[in-house]
Protein backbone atom coordinates (compact mmCIF):
# COMPACT_ATOMS: atom_id res chain seq x y z
CA UNK A 1 0.00 0.00 0.00
CA UNK A 2 1.55 2.96 -1.13
CA UNK A 3 0.06 6.53 -1.79
CA UNK A 4 1.52 9.22 -3.63
CA UNK A 5 2.09 12.86 -1.98
CA UNK A 6 -0.52 15.11 -3.66
CA UNK A 7 -0.91 18.54 -2.46
CA UNK A 8 -3.46 19.47 -5.02
CA UNK A 9 -5.49 16.25 -5.42
CA UNK A 10 -8.88 16.26 -3.74
CA UNK A 11 -9.96 14.52 -1.06
CA UNK A 12 -12.60 12.61 -2.30
CA UNK A 13 -10.24 11.95 -5.26
CA UNK A 14 -7.13 10.84 -3.33
CA UNK A 15 -9.51 8.81 -0.88
CA UNK A 16 -10.51 6.90 -4.28
CA UNK A 17 -7.49 6.47 -5.38
CA UNK A 18 -6.24 5.08 -1.57
CA UNK A 19 -9.14 3.10 -1.83
CA UNK A 20 -8.32 0.97 -4.83
CA UNK A 21 -5.04 0.76 -3.94
CA UNK A 22 -5.93 -0.95 -0.74
CA UNK A 23 -8.69 -2.87 -2.18
CA UNK A 24 -6.37 -4.48 -4.68
CA UNK A 25 -3.90 -5.11 -2.22
CA UNK A 26 -6.57 -7.37 0.36
CA UNK A 27 -7.91 -9.05 -2.92
CA UNK A 28 -4.08 -10.34 -3.75
CA UNK A 29 -3.31 -11.01 0.03
CA UNK A 30 -6.50 -12.88 1.08
CA UNK A 31 -6.85 -15.22 -1.86
CA UNK A 32 -2.93 -15.60 -3.71
CA UNK A 33 -3.63 -17.38 -7.16
CA UNK A 34 -7.26 -17.51 -6.77
CA UNK A 35 -10.42 -15.39 -8.88
CA UNK A 36 -12.08 -14.24 -6.17
CA UNK A 37 -15.64 -15.58 -5.54
CA UNK A 38 -18.70 -13.00 -5.35
CA UNK A 39 -20.55 -12.99 -2.54
CA UNK A 40 -24.41 -13.92 -4.79
CA UNK A 41 -22.77 -17.58 -4.97
CA UNK A 42 -21.16 -18.15 -1.53
CA UNK A 43 -19.81 -21.80 -1.18
CA UNK A 44 -17.73 -23.07 1.58
CA UNK A 45 -15.50 -25.56 0.52
CA UNK A 46 -16.27 -29.29 1.14
CA UNK A 47 -13.56 -30.81 3.37
CA UNK A 48 -13.43 -34.22 3.89
CA UNK A 49 -10.73 -33.89 6.13
CA UNK A 50 -8.90 -30.84 8.12
CA UNK A 51 -5.80 -29.29 5.74
CA UNK A 52 -2.74 -28.19 7.31
CA UNK A 53 -2.83 -24.65 8.33
CA UNK A 54 -1.50 -21.72 6.68
CA UNK A 55 -1.08 -17.91 8.74
CA UNK A 56 0.69 -14.73 8.34
CA UNK A 57 4.29 -14.63 9.14
CA UNK A 58 3.09 -11.68 11.40
CA UNK A 59 3.03 -11.61 15.26
CA UNK A 60 0.14 -9.59 17.04
CA UNK A 61 -0.57 -9.26 20.81
CA UNK A 62 -2.57 -11.37 22.06
CA UNK A 63 -5.43 -8.61 23.28
CA UNK A 64 -5.39 -8.00 19.62
CA UNK A 65 -6.60 -11.51 18.49
CA UNK A 66 -8.49 -12.40 21.84
CA UNK A 67 -10.57 -9.07 20.70
CA UNK A 68 -11.05 -9.50 16.91
CA UNK A 69 -12.04 -13.04 17.59
CA UNK A 70 -14.21 -13.13 20.66
CA UNK A 71 -15.78 -10.11 20.01
CA UNK A 72 -16.41 -7.77 16.93
CA UNK A 73 -13.35 -5.60 17.35
CA UNK A 74 -11.95 -3.82 20.34
CA UNK A 75 -13.56 -0.13 21.56
CA UNK A 76 -10.83 2.42 23.05
CA UNK A 77 -9.85 0.95 26.48
CA UNK A 78 -10.89 -2.37 25.27
CA UNK A 79 -6.78 -3.58 24.88
CA UNK A 80 -5.97 -1.61 28.07
CA UNK A 81 -8.48 -3.45 29.81
CA UNK A 82 -7.68 -7.41 28.60
CA UNK A 83 -4.35 -6.85 29.50
CA UNK A 84 -5.21 -5.59 32.91
CA UNK A 85 -6.66 -9.14 33.66
CA UNK A 86 -3.04 -10.76 34.39
CA UNK A 87 0.35 -10.80 34.59
CA UNK A 88 0.63 -12.38 31.93
CA UNK A 89 -0.70 -13.77 28.37
CA UNK A 90 -1.94 -16.98 29.44
CA UNK A 91 -3.47 -15.67 32.71
CA UNK A 92 -5.15 -12.51 30.61
CA UNK A 93 -6.44 -15.35 27.87
CA UNK A 94 -8.00 -17.36 30.57
CA UNK A 95 -9.60 -14.45 33.03
CA UNK A 96 -10.95 -13.43 29.49
CA UNK A 97 -12.49 -16.45 28.08
CA UNK A 98 -13.69 -16.78 31.87
CA UNK A 99 -15.27 -13.40 31.73
CA UNK A 100 -17.11 -13.95 28.03
CA UNK A 101 -17.97 -17.79 28.72
CA UNK A 102 -20.24 -16.26 31.44
CA UNK A 103 -22.19 -13.15 30.16
CA UNK A 104 -24.58 -12.58 33.46
CA UNK A 105 -21.66 -11.53 35.40
CA UNK A 106 -21.05 -9.13 33.25
CA UNK A 107 -21.98 -4.86 33.93
CA UNK A 108 -23.36 -4.36 30.78
CA UNK A 109 -24.74 -0.90 31.64
CA UNK A 110 -23.65 1.06 29.12
CA UNK A 111 -25.60 -0.60 26.59
CA UNK A 112 -28.36 -1.24 28.79
CA UNK A 113 -28.81 2.05 29.11
CA UNK A 114 -28.85 2.89 25.00
CA UNK A 115 -31.32 -0.04 25.00
CA UNK A 116 -33.45 1.44 27.11
CA UNK A 117 -33.48 4.89 25.36
CA UNK A 118 -34.52 3.36 22.01
CA UNK A 119 -37.41 2.32 23.63
CA UNK A 120 -37.87 -1.06 21.14
CA UNK A 121 -41.65 -1.95 21.76
CA UNK A 122 -42.12 -5.30 20.50
CA UNK A 123 -38.93 -7.48 21.76
CA UNK A 124 -40.19 -8.32 25.10
CA UNK A 125 -43.14 -10.45 23.48
CA UNK A 126 -43.32 -13.94 23.76
CA UNK A 127 -44.00 -15.93 21.09
CA UNK A 128 -47.53 -15.98 21.99
CA UNK A 129 -47.94 -12.35 21.72
CA UNK A 130 -45.79 -11.58 18.73
CA UNK A 131 -48.53 -13.75 17.01
CA UNK A 132 -51.61 -13.03 18.46
CA UNK A 133 -50.64 -9.08 18.19
CA UNK A 134 -49.11 -9.39 14.53
CA UNK A 135 -50.24 -11.82 12.70
CA UNK A 136 -53.58 -13.43 14.03
CA UNK A 137 -55.14 -10.22 15.54
CA UNK A 138 -52.68 -7.12 13.23
CA UNK A 139 -55.43 -4.45 13.48
CA UNK A 140 -54.76 -2.83 10.56
CA UNK A 141 -56.49 -3.18 6.64
CA UNK A 142 -54.27 -5.77 4.97
CA UNK A 143 -54.10 -3.51 2.05
CA UNK A 144 -52.83 -0.41 4.05
CA UNK A 145 -49.41 0.03 4.62
CA UNK A 146 -49.94 0.79 8.09
CA UNK A 147 -50.42 -3.39 8.25
CA UNK A 148 -47.19 -4.16 6.62
CA UNK A 149 -45.34 -1.84 9.27
CA UNK A 150 -47.17 -3.07 12.47
CA UNK A 151 -46.71 -6.98 10.83
CA UNK A 152 -42.94 -6.78 10.48
CA UNK A 153 -42.14 -4.23 13.47
CA UNK A 154 -40.59 -7.00 15.65
CA UNK A 155 -37.95 -8.06 12.47
CA UNK A 156 -36.84 -4.34 12.30
CA UNK A 157 -36.99 -3.63 15.93
CA UNK A 158 -34.77 -6.63 16.29
CA UNK A 159 -32.46 -5.83 13.39
CA UNK A 160 -31.68 -2.33 15.77
CA UNK A 161 -31.26 -4.35 18.77
CA UNK A 162 -28.43 -6.48 17.05
CA UNK A 163 -26.61 -3.67 15.58
CA UNK A 164 -27.19 -1.95 19.52
CA UNK A 165 -25.46 -5.05 20.96
CA UNK A 166 -22.75 -5.89 18.73
CA UNK A 167 -21.70 -2.02 18.80
CA UNK A 168 -22.39 -1.27 22.58
CA UNK A 169 -22.45 -4.92 24.44
CA UNK A 170 -19.20 -5.70 26.47
CA UNK A 171 -21.15 -9.34 26.25
CA UNK A 172 -18.89 -9.60 22.47
CA UNK A 173 -18.71 -13.29 22.48
CA UNK A 174 -22.22 -13.84 23.33
CA UNK A 175 -22.58 -11.18 20.35
CA UNK A 176 -20.00 -13.16 18.07
CA UNK A 177 -21.98 -17.14 18.73
CA UNK A 178 -25.44 -15.81 18.56
CA UNK A 179 -24.32 -14.81 14.62
CA UNK A 180 -22.72 -17.84 14.25
CA UNK A 181 -25.67 -19.75 15.29
CA UNK A 182 -27.91 -18.02 13.81
CA UNK A 183 -26.06 -18.69 10.69
CA UNK A 184 -25.70 -22.59 11.19
CA UNK A 185 -29.36 -22.34 11.85
CA UNK A 186 -30.43 -20.08 9.22
CA UNK A 187 -33.49 -18.72 8.59
CA UNK A 188 -34.78 -15.95 6.02
CA UNK A 189 -35.74 -12.62 7.45
CA UNK A 190 -38.51 -12.31 4.83
CA UNK A 191 -39.89 -15.78 5.30
CA UNK A 192 -43.74 -16.15 4.40
CA UNK A 193 -45.83 -16.29 7.20
CA UNK A 194 -43.59 -15.90 10.46
CA UNK A 195 -41.70 -12.93 9.83
CA UNK A 196 -42.70 -11.15 13.46
CA UNK A 197 -41.37 -15.05 15.52
CA UNK A 198 -37.77 -14.20 14.50
CA UNK A 199 -37.31 -12.40 17.63
CA UNK A 200 -38.54 -15.33 19.57
CA UNK A 201 -36.35 -17.64 17.64
CA UNK A 202 -33.31 -15.52 18.44
CA UNK A 203 -33.89 -14.69 21.81
CA UNK A 204 -35.54 -18.29 22.77
CA UNK A 205 -33.93 -20.47 21.15
CA UNK A 206 -30.30 -19.26 19.96
CA UNK A 207 -29.77 -16.91 22.47
CA UNK A 208 -30.91 -19.23 25.40
CA UNK A 209 -28.93 -22.58 24.34
CA UNK A 210 -25.90 -21.08 22.89
CA UNK A 211 -23.71 -22.20 25.62
CA UNK A 212 -26.15 -24.92 26.88
CA UNK A 213 -27.12 -28.30 25.32
CA UNK A 214 -26.59 -29.05 21.83
CA UNK A 215 -29.74 -31.55 22.11
CA UNK A 216 -31.82 -29.16 23.89
CA UNK A 217 -30.89 -26.43 21.46
CA UNK A 218 -31.69 -29.16 18.46
CA UNK A 219 -35.33 -29.57 19.43
CA UNK A 220 -35.96 -25.99 20.24
CA UNK A 221 -35.06 -25.18 16.60
CA UNK A 222 -36.88 -28.58 15.65
CA UNK A 223 -40.18 -27.24 17.44
CA UNK A 224 -39.48 -22.87 16.65
CA UNK A 225 -42.51 -21.87 14.13
CA UNK A 226 -39.67 -19.90 12.70
CA UNK A 227 -38.19 -22.73 11.40
CA UNK A 228 -41.51 -24.86 10.86
CA UNK A 229 -42.24 -22.36 8.35
CA UNK A 230 -39.09 -21.94 6.48
CA UNK A 231 -38.57 -25.08 5.75
CA UNK A 232 -42.03 -26.18 5.21
CA UNK A 233 -42.28 -28.46 7.93
CA UNK A 234 -45.70 -27.23 8.81
CA UNK A 235 -47.66 -28.52 6.07
CA UNK A 236 -45.19 -32.00 6.00
CA UNK A 237 -48.18 -35.29 7.21
CA UNK A 238 -48.36 -38.55 6.31
CA UNK A 239 -50.26 -38.01 3.04
CA UNK A 240 -47.07 -36.36 1.69
CA UNK A 241 -43.85 -36.00 3.89
CA UNK A 242 -42.12 -32.49 3.52
CA UNK A 243 -38.65 -33.52 3.16
CA UNK A 244 -37.36 -29.88 3.19
CA UNK A 245 -36.57 -29.95 6.87
CA UNK A 246 -35.45 -33.55 7.36
CA UNK A 247 -32.37 -33.08 4.82
CA UNK A 248 -31.08 -29.59 5.94
CA UNK A 249 -31.31 -30.91 9.52
CA UNK A 250 -28.93 -33.66 8.05
CA UNK A 251 -27.28 -31.98 6.15
CA UNK A 252 -26.10 -28.40 7.85
CA UNK A 253 -27.45 -28.87 11.55
CA UNK A 254 -26.00 -32.28 12.34
CA UNK A 255 -23.94 -34.76 10.83
CA UNK A 256 -22.83 -32.26 7.63
CA UNK A 257 -22.59 -32.35 3.61
CA UNK A 258 -19.32 -34.34 3.81
CA UNK A 259 -20.86 -36.77 6.17
CA UNK A 260 -23.57 -37.97 3.18
CA UNK A 261 -22.39 -41.12 1.53
CA UNK A 262 -24.87 -40.79 -1.49
CA UNK A 263 -27.57 -43.05 -2.67
CA UNK A 264 -27.08 -46.20 -1.11
CA UNK A 265 -28.75 -49.17 0.20
CA UNK A 266 -29.01 -48.14 3.95
CA UNK A 267 -28.30 -51.61 4.84
CA UNK A 268 -25.07 -51.36 3.00
CA UNK A 269 -23.72 -48.65 5.21
CA UNK A 270 -20.81 -49.24 7.68
CA UNK A 271 -21.79 -49.29 11.41
CA UNK A 272 -19.28 -47.93 14.22
CA UNK A 273 -18.60 -49.54 17.59
CA UNK A 274 -21.92 -48.95 18.75
CA UNK A 275 -24.21 -50.19 15.55
CA UNK A 276 -24.49 -46.94 14.43
CA UNK A 277 -24.15 -45.93 10.45
CA UNK A 278 -20.98 -43.73 9.88
CA UNK A 279 -22.68 -41.47 7.58
CA UNK A 280 -26.32 -40.92 6.36
CA UNK A 281 -27.92 -42.00 2.79
CA UNK A 282 -30.54 -40.63 1.32
CA UNK A 283 -32.96 -43.33 2.67
CA UNK A 284 -31.91 -41.71 5.98
CA UNK A 285 -33.68 -37.89 5.21
CA UNK A 286 -36.56 -39.70 3.70
CA UNK A 287 -37.54 -41.71 7.04
CA UNK A 288 -36.49 -38.98 9.11
CA UNK A 289 -38.91 -36.64 7.17
CA UNK A 290 -41.76 -39.84 7.90
CA UNK A 291 -40.69 -39.82 11.59
CA UNK A 292 -40.95 -35.38 11.50
CA UNK A 293 -44.51 -35.87 10.31
CA UNK A 294 -47.06 -33.67 12.51
CA UNK A 295 -45.08 -31.40 14.13
CA UNK A 296 -46.17 -27.92 12.93
CA UNK A 297 -47.63 -24.57 14.15
CA UNK A 298 -50.89 -24.10 16.00
CA UNK A 299 -52.42 -21.42 13.39
CA UNK A 300 -55.58 -21.93 12.10
CA UNK A 301 -56.08 -18.82 10.60
CA UNK A 302 -59.17 -19.35 8.45
CA UNK A 303 -60.74 -21.25 10.96
CA UNK A 304 -61.75 -24.64 9.07
CA UNK A 305 -59.27 -27.03 11.44
CA UNK A 306 -60.55 -29.11 13.99
CA UNK A 307 -59.16 -29.14 16.99
CA UNK A 308 -56.26 -26.31 16.36
CA UNK A 309 -56.01 -22.74 17.22
CA UNK A 310 -54.57 -19.71 16.43
CA UNK A 311 -51.71 -19.46 19.34
CA UNK A 312 -48.75 -19.52 16.60
CA UNK A 313 -47.07 -22.19 19.22
CA UNK A 314 -45.67 -25.38 18.40
CA UNK A 315 -47.97 -28.70 17.92
CA UNK A 316 -47.51 -32.30 17.70
CA UNK A 317 -50.49 -33.16 14.96
CA UNK A 318 -51.27 -36.59 16.02
CA UNK A 319 -53.60 -37.28 12.64
CA UNK A 320 -50.59 -36.25 10.41
CA UNK A 321 -47.98 -38.38 11.68
CA UNK A 322 -47.08 -41.90 9.99
CA UNK A 323 -47.40 -43.94 12.48
CA UNK A 324 -45.80 -47.35 10.82
CA UNK A 325 -42.25 -48.10 11.17
CA UNK A 326 -38.85 -46.63 10.16
CA UNK A 327 -35.10 -47.18 9.89
CA UNK A 328 -32.97 -43.98 10.67
CA UNK A 329 -29.14 -44.61 10.63
CA UNK A 330 -29.14 -48.12 10.68
CA UNK A 331 -31.35 -47.92 13.72
CA UNK A 332 -35.20 -49.04 13.84
CA UNK A 333 -38.17 -47.13 14.65
CA UNK A 334 -41.20 -48.98 15.78
CA UNK A 335 -44.22 -48.22 14.97
CA UNK A 336 -46.97 -47.04 17.04
CA UNK A 337 -44.01 -45.24 19.36
CA UNK A 338 -45.87 -42.46 22.08
CA UNK A 339 -46.06 -38.96 20.78
CA UNK A 340 -43.31 -37.01 19.53
CA UNK A 341 -41.05 -40.30 20.00
CA UNK A 342 -40.23 -40.99 16.54
CA UNK A 343 -39.39 -37.56 15.95
CA UNK A 344 -37.24 -37.27 19.28
CA UNK A 345 -35.39 -40.32 18.48
CA UNK A 346 -33.99 -38.85 15.47
CA UNK A 347 -32.70 -35.99 17.23
CA UNK A 348 -31.19 -37.92 19.73
CA UNK A 349 -29.26 -39.89 16.75
CA UNK A 350 -28.17 -37.01 15.60
CA UNK A 351 -27.39 -34.97 18.31
CA UNK A 352 -25.11 -37.75 19.44
CA UNK A 353 -23.56 -39.01 16.47
CA UNK A 354 -19.95 -38.60 16.13
CA UNK A 355 -19.92 -36.98 12.65
CA UNK A 356 -22.34 -34.32 14.61
CA UNK A 357 -19.91 -33.76 16.81
CA UNK A 358 -16.77 -33.06 14.36
CA UNK A 359 -18.93 -31.09 11.97
CA UNK A 360 -20.14 -28.71 14.57
CA UNK A 361 -16.19 -28.62 16.25
CA UNK A 362 -15.01 -27.38 12.74
CA UNK A 363 -17.32 -24.83 12.22
CA UNK A 364 -16.71 -23.13 15.81
CA UNK A 365 -12.92 -23.57 15.29
CA UNK A 366 -13.22 -22.12 11.78
CA UNK A 367 -15.08 -19.01 13.14
CA UNK A 368 -13.14 -18.74 15.93
CA UNK A 369 -9.49 -19.77 14.96
CA UNK A 370 -8.94 -20.32 11.13
CA UNK A 371 -10.64 -21.06 7.68
CA UNK A 372 -8.39 -23.94 8.21
CA UNK A 373 -8.03 -25.30 11.62
CA UNK A 374 -5.73 -27.98 12.37
CA UNK A 375 -7.23 -31.47 13.24
CA UNK A 376 -5.61 -31.04 16.95
CA UNK A 377 -7.98 -28.54 17.57
CA UNK A 378 -10.79 -29.64 15.43
CA UNK A 379 -10.65 -33.25 17.15
CA UNK A 380 -10.02 -32.31 20.70
CA UNK A 381 -13.00 -30.19 20.61
CA UNK A 382 -15.20 -32.90 18.68
CA UNK A 383 -14.17 -34.92 21.46
CA UNK A 384 -15.37 -32.34 24.52
CA UNK A 385 -18.57 -32.35 22.69
CA UNK A 386 -19.15 -35.88 22.81
CA UNK A 387 -17.84 -36.26 26.32
CA UNK A 388 -20.12 -33.25 27.80
CA UNK A 389 -22.86 -34.90 25.55
CA UNK A 390 -25.36 -34.84 28.51
CA UNK A 391 -24.25 -31.77 30.15
CA UNK A 392 -26.16 -28.43 30.46
CA UNK A 393 -23.44 -26.73 29.46
CA UNK A 394 -21.95 -28.77 26.49
CA UNK A 395 -21.32 -25.75 24.42
CA UNK A 396 -19.82 -23.83 26.47
CA UNK A 397 -17.58 -26.33 27.47
CA UNK A 398 -16.67 -26.89 23.72
CA UNK A 399 -16.30 -23.62 23.28
CA UNK A 400 -13.87 -23.24 26.32
CA UNK A 401 -11.78 -25.60 24.19
CA UNK A 402 -10.96 -24.11 21.14
CA UNK A 403 -10.64 -20.85 22.87
CA UNK A 404 -7.86 -22.28 25.17
CA UNK A 405 -6.43 -23.95 22.43
CA UNK A 406 -2.46 -23.05 21.48
CA UNK A 407 -3.97 -22.68 17.72
CA UNK A 408 -6.15 -19.74 19.48
CA UNK A 409 -3.46 -17.65 20.94
CA UNK A 410 -1.29 -18.90 17.95
CA UNK A 411 -2.78 -17.92 14.73
CA UNK A 412 -3.50 -14.31 13.63
CA UNK A 413 -4.62 -13.70 9.67
CA UNK A 414 -5.70 -16.96 8.51
CA UNK A 415 -9.22 -14.87 8.28
CA UNK A 416 -10.86 -11.87 7.15
CA UNK A 417 -13.41 -10.08 8.40
CA UNK A 418 -16.69 -11.16 7.28
CA UNK A 419 -18.88 -8.05 6.15
CA UNK A 420 -20.87 -7.58 9.65
CA UNK A 421 -17.56 -8.09 11.37
CA UNK A 422 -16.19 -5.62 9.28
CA UNK A 423 -19.21 -2.38 9.68
CA UNK A 424 -19.26 -3.59 13.17
CA UNK A 425 -15.67 -3.12 14.03
CA UNK A 426 -15.52 -0.15 12.63
CA UNK A 427 -17.84 1.13 14.30
CA UNK A 428 -16.25 -0.22 17.90
CA UNK A 429 -13.15 1.17 16.90
CA UNK A 430 -14.22 4.89 16.32
CA UNK A 431 -16.15 4.92 19.30
CA UNK A 432 -19.39 5.75 16.91
CA UNK A 433 -22.40 7.36 18.59
CA UNK A 434 -26.10 6.00 18.08
CA UNK A 435 -28.92 4.77 19.53
CA UNK A 436 -31.24 3.27 16.87
CA UNK A 437 -28.88 2.74 13.21
CA UNK A 438 -30.02 4.65 10.29
CA UNK A 439 -31.55 2.47 7.88
CA UNK A 440 -27.93 3.09 6.07
CA UNK A 441 -26.18 0.72 7.92
CA UNK A 442 -28.38 -2.61 7.17
CA UNK A 443 -28.14 -1.04 3.37
CA UNK A 444 -24.15 -0.72 2.92
CA UNK A 445 -24.25 -3.98 4.94
CA UNK A 446 -26.20 -5.68 2.36
CA UNK A 447 -24.39 -3.56 -1.00
CA UNK A 448 -20.95 -5.93 0.75
CA UNK A 449 -23.04 -8.75 0.86
CA UNK A 450 -23.96 -10.08 3.95
CA UNK A 451 -27.84 -8.32 4.64
CA UNK A 452 -28.34 -8.97 8.00
CA UNK A 453 -30.76 -12.40 8.36
CA UNK A 454 -31.18 -12.17 4.95
CA UNK A 455 -29.43 -15.02 3.75
CA UNK A 456 -32.34 -16.89 1.19
CA UNK A 457 -31.03 -20.58 1.60
CA UNK A 458 -30.52 -22.15 4.13
CA UNK A 459 -26.93 -22.99 4.65
CA UNK A 460 -26.21 -19.64 5.96
CA UNK A 461 -23.58 -16.97 5.07
CA UNK A 462 -20.34 -18.18 4.20
CA UNK A 463 -17.24 -18.12 6.54
CA UNK A 464 -14.10 -18.15 4.39
CA UNK A 465 -12.05 -15.53 3.02
CA UNK A 466 -12.17 -16.19 -0.42
CA UNK A 467 -15.81 -15.66 -0.58
CA UNK A 468 -15.87 -12.02 0.51
CA UNK A 469 -12.18 -10.76 -0.81
CA UNK A 470 -13.71 -9.91 -3.80
CA UNK A 471 -13.71 -6.26 -5.45
CA UNK A 472 -17.08 -5.18 -4.83
CA UNK A 473 -17.48 -6.02 -1.26
CA UNK A 474 -14.31 -4.74 -0.68
CA UNK A 475 -14.82 -1.76 -2.67
CA UNK A 476 -18.19 -1.10 -0.07
CA UNK A 477 -16.29 -1.60 2.68
CA UNK A 478 -13.94 1.39 2.08
CA UNK A 479 -17.80 3.27 1.30
CA UNK A 480 -18.86 2.62 4.36
CA UNK A 481 -15.12 3.62 5.73
CA UNK A 482 -15.49 6.97 4.66
CA UNK A 483 -19.31 7.57 5.36
CA UNK A 484 -19.01 6.46 9.05
CA UNK A 485 -16.27 8.85 9.44
CA UNK A 486 -17.32 11.91 7.43
CA UNK A 487 -20.86 11.62 9.05
CA UNK A 488 -22.84 10.82 6.13
CA UNK A 489 -24.80 8.32 7.06
CA UNK A 490 -27.89 9.81 8.91
CA UNK A 491 -31.36 8.97 8.60
CA UNK A 492 -33.50 12.77 7.88
CA UNK A 493 -36.42 10.46 7.49
CA UNK A 494 -36.78 8.55 10.40
CA UNK A 495 -34.68 11.09 12.29
CA UNK A 496 -31.94 8.83 13.43
CA UNK A 497 -28.14 10.04 13.68
CA UNK A 498 -25.03 8.26 13.75
CA UNK A 499 -21.97 10.79 14.55
CA UNK A 500 -18.13 9.75 14.77
CA UNK A 501 -16.20 12.65 15.53
CA UNK A 502 -12.22 11.73 15.26
CA UNK A 503 -10.82 15.38 16.00
CA UNK A 504 -12.00 15.44 19.51
CA UNK A 505 -10.40 11.38 20.10
CA UNK A 506 -7.65 12.52 19.31
CA UNK A 507 -4.72 13.56 22.23
CA UNK A 508 -4.45 18.01 21.34
CA UNK A 509 -0.37 17.59 22.33
CA UNK A 510 -0.18 15.21 19.01
CA UNK A 511 0.18 17.47 16.12
CA UNK A 512 3.01 16.18 13.60
CA UNK A 513 1.80 13.53 10.85
CA UNK A 514 4.11 11.25 12.18
CA UNK A 515 3.01 10.94 15.54
CA UNK A 516 -1.13 11.61 14.64
CA UNK A 517 -0.63 8.43 12.20
CA UNK A 518 1.26 6.60 15.01
CA UNK A 519 -2.17 7.26 17.67
CA UNK A 520 -4.72 5.90 15.02
CA UNK A 521 -2.89 2.95 13.77
CA UNK A 522 -2.23 1.73 17.70
CA UNK A 523 -6.23 3.13 18.21
CA UNK A 524 -7.48 1.11 15.05
CA UNK A 525 -4.98 -2.00 15.00
CA UNK A 526 -3.22 -2.68 18.56
CA UNK A 527 -0.59 -3.52 16.63
CA UNK A 528 2.38 -1.37 13.97
CA UNK A 529 1.74 -1.35 10.36
CA UNK A 530 4.37 -2.27 7.88
CA UNK A 531 7.12 0.01 7.43
CA UNK A 532 6.02 1.08 4.17
CA UNK A 533 2.16 1.23 5.01
CA UNK A 534 2.96 3.46 7.86
CA UNK A 535 4.89 5.86 5.69
CA UNK A 536 1.88 5.80 3.56
CA UNK A 537 -0.52 6.45 6.26
CA UNK A 538 1.81 9.46 7.43
CA UNK A 539 1.95 10.67 3.97
CA UNK A 540 -1.90 10.99 3.91
CA UNK A 541 -1.86 13.15 7.15
CA UNK A 542 1.23 15.09 5.51
CA UNK A 543 0.44 16.28 2.47
CA UNK A 544 2.56 18.93 1.82
CA UNK A 545 4.05 19.51 5.14
CA UNK A 546 6.63 17.55 6.26
CA UNK A 547 6.38 14.27 8.52
CA UNK A 548 7.91 15.97 11.86
CA UNK A 549 6.17 19.42 11.30
CA UNK A 550 3.89 21.08 13.87
CA UNK A 551 0.80 20.65 12.00
CA UNK A 552 -2.01 23.82 11.75
CA UNK A 553 -5.06 22.85 13.67
CA UNK A 554 -7.12 23.65 10.64
CA UNK A 555 -5.00 21.06 8.60
CA UNK A 556 -5.54 18.40 11.38
CA UNK A 557 -9.44 18.92 11.44
CA UNK A 558 -9.72 18.93 7.46
CA UNK A 559 -7.02 15.85 6.42
CA UNK A 560 -7.53 13.59 9.89
CA UNK A 561 -10.94 11.58 9.00
CA UNK A 562 -8.87 10.78 5.40
CA UNK A 563 -5.98 9.42 7.25
CA UNK A 564 -7.97 7.28 9.47
CA UNK A 565 -10.13 5.77 6.61
CA UNK A 566 -7.11 5.21 4.78
CA UNK A 567 -6.24 2.97 8.05
CA UNK A 568 -9.86 1.56 7.65
CA UNK A 569 -9.30 0.73 4.25
CA UNK A 570 -6.07 -1.03 4.59
CA UNK A 571 -5.56 -5.14 4.98
CA UNK A 572 -4.54 -4.82 7.98
CA UNK A 573 -7.99 -3.72 9.82
CA UNK A 574 -9.35 -6.33 7.73
CA UNK A 575 -7.18 -9.60 9.05
CA UNK A 576 -8.54 -11.07 12.00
Amino acid sequence: MAFPIRSKISRRDFLKLGGALAASSLVASCAPNQTPTAPASQTEPKIPQVLPLQVMNVTVPLAVIALNRMGFGPRPGDFESFNALGATDEERLRAFVDQQLNPDSIDDSEFESRYAAAGFETLHKSLEQLYADHIANNPYDSNDDTYWDWYSKPAYELVDATFLRAVYSRKQLAEVLADFWHNHFNIFFWQDDGVPLLVSFNRDVLRRHMLGNFRQMLEAVAQHPSMLYYLNQNNSSDAGPNENFARELFELHTLGAENYLGVRDPNSVEKDANGLAIGYVDNDVYEAARCLTGWRIDDDLGEWEDDIEKTGNFIYYKPWHDRFNKLVLGRYIPADQEDLKDGRDVLDLLAFHPGTARHIALKLARRLISDLPSEAVVQSAADTFLAYKDAPDQLKRVVETILLSPEFSQTFGAKIKRPLEATISTMRALNTDFTKAPSGIPWMLSLMGQALFERRSPDGYADVKEVWANSMSILYRWNFAVGITDNWLDDDEQGRTIRTDVYSQTPTDLRTAESLADFWINRLLGRTMSDSDRSATIAVMAQEYGTQDALPDDHVKYVLPAMVEVILMSPDFQWK
